[in-house]
């Protein structure tokens, strides 16, 4: 089986795109992030399932298919896209939270993070 290095590269672009966005503070470039992070895994599961055209599940009549198309790539695809908008959801909502509850949607740095931070470089942040 040998797959398209185009679309291994556009996935690789599109993973990368993901994860610059996630690492990202604003909330809505983090949903950005996921969501195109999902989107390209979809298309990694679709280009690594073999090669498109011919039906996944052989009939009585339809014998001239020797290798059908395996279907557990598409049943995958389709849960992975349950999945992730359903992980959306979720995000929105907690992004309409914090937004209704502090204008904002900036994601703060804790106070306690950056006293352990202030630790572990060796001075005291209580002095």
């Amino acid at each position: 089986m040998s797959a398209n290095i185009t679309m291994l590269a556009l996935v690789g672009i599109m993973v990368a795109c993901g994860v610059y966005l996630v690492l990202e503070r604003a909330v809505s470039k983090m949903l950005l992030g996921l969501i195109l992070f999902g989107n390209a895994v979809n298309l990694l599961i679709l280009t690594m399932s073999g090669p498109d055209g011919r039906p996944p599940i052989l009939g009585e009549s339809d014998r001239r298919h020797h290798d059908p198309a395996d279907p557990l790539a598409q049943a995958m695809i389709l849960t992975s896209i349950v999945i992730t908008m359903g992980l959306a959801a979720f995000v929105l909502a907690l992004a309409y939270r914090a937004f209704a509850l502090t204008t904002t949607e900036q994601v703060e740095d804790d106070p306690e993070d950056v006293k352990v931070a202030a630790k572990r470089e060796g001075e005291d942040p209580e002095r």
